[in-house]
């Protein structure tokens, strides 16, 4: 079992369901590394109380948003308004954060968590501007270039939200551990080399 990170901005991973099953998924695994996270695997909630299972107030939290054309270069976290563009100040908008929102699953999928739960749109909205590419390299697809893993874009945010560069190595060394497994056991682009021998 690796390391629990203490994270103070909470962290929330709405999951879709047909994500659950993904041998590479990292949902889990970040809220097992995290100790303060939660995963909700469904694909509509009341609002943010309903899918954290206890009250709270939603001008509190943020939401990691799917959109990045318009904060590109100005990373690692970026603070944009409900048309995508970059908010004047950004200090303010971390001011207070106590948590954060993540949609997991492959593009579709998370816009269809975007769609169906409209308590989204009350949050602040952040983006995350990655720095390189994700770690999964070959072993997972992604739709666009930018994209990266569930944990890679938490790992990045919190490192800015707590200010706290450490954090994102700390919540990183699982994900490295599962990736090398994997490459390790001839998985390629998701499945198992079948040329290999087991």
């Amino acid at each position: 079992m690796s390391e629990t990170v203490d994270n103070k901005v909470a962290v929330l991973v709405l999951q879709h369901p047909q994500e659950q099953d993904h041998a590479l998924g990292t949902a889990g695994l970040l809220t097992q590394t995290l100790a303060n996270a939660k995963l909700a695997v469904g694909l509509s909630w009341r609002n943010l109380g309903h899918a954290l299972g206890q009250p709270v107030e939603a001008r509190d939290w943020g939401v990691l948003y799917l959109g990045s054309a318009h904060a590109a270069g100005q990373g690692p976290l970026v603070a944009v308004d409900r048309k995508g563009e970059t908010l004047p100040n950004q200090e303010m908008a971390l001011s207070g954060l106590e948590g954060l929102v993540v949609l997991d699953g492959n593009w579709a999928q998370a816009k269809a968590l975007w769609w169906r739960n409209a308590w989204l749109t009350k949050l602040r909205r952040f983006v995350v501007v990655p720095d390189g590419p994700s770690l999964y390299g070959n072993l997972r697809k992604e739709a666009r270039p930018d994209a990266v893993s569930t944990l890679e874009a938490v790992a990045l945010a919190l490192s800015a939200v707590e200010a706290d560069r450490a954090i994102r190595a700390r919540i990183l060394a699982p994900f490295r551990k599962l990736i090398a497994e994997a490459r390790a056991a001839g998985v390629q682009g998701g499945k198992r080399d079948r040329r290999r021998r087991r």
